[in-house]
């Protein structure tokens, strides 16, 4: 059972797509772990410009705006 709700293959590839030839167990699981993290962030900023705007729905322009601005901070 996985730790995480991310599978730790795609961040072996991730992880290898960026250049690198070999990846650790530690490593795809620190990824993972920090993704989730991010993520979370992400999702908890985008429910809050949801309900800003009078909505339950998260919509793809939530999410958008969430990731700018967390990526500018």
């Amino acid at each position: 059972m996985p730790k995480g709700e991310l599978q730790l293959a795609p961040m072996h590839r991730i992880i290898k797509k960026a250049g690198a030839e070999r990846v650790s167990e530690e490593a795809a699981e620190e990824l993972r772990r920090a993704l989730e993290e991010i993520g979370e962030k992400i999702a908890r900023e985008a429910i809050d410009y949801a309900r800003h705007a009078g909505r339950k729905t998260v919509k793809v322009e939530d999410v958008r705006i969430a990731a700018r601005k967390m990526f500018r901070e």
